[in-house]
């Protein structure tokens, strides 16, 4: 899950790099529904890096507020997620300890 998680945030953070070199030089763009949709399966992080370091996209609102809800929801999901994990590994020890 981690690893999954730092790959697709750094493709996030080079997609809008990319995005915003194509932006200065005229060049076809990355639609702006994939910028979104890569931020909502877990490159939030990389979404909002690269809007700060690249200064892309960020006077558009709606950006900032679906790159940082999508991140809020990814943390929920992996808050959630890891306590869930917890508690299967203690269900898996307790049943080994009984066995």
């Amino acid at each position: 899950m981690y690893i999954y998680l730092i790959i697709i945030n750094i493709f996030s953070f080079i997609l809008y790099g990319l995005d915003k070199y194509k932006a200065i030089h005229n060049m076809w763009r990355i639609p702006e529904i994939v910028l979104i949709s890569i931020s909502f399966i877990g490159g939030g992080i990389g979404s909002i890096l690269g809007m700060i370091i690249f200064r892309h996209k960020t006077k558009k609102l709606s950006f900032k507020i679906l790159n940082t809800l999508s991140l809020l929801i990814f943390i929920y999901i992996i808050k959630n997620m890891s306590s869930w994990l917890f508690f299967y590994w203690q269900g898996c020890l307790y049943f080994t300890i009984i066995l």
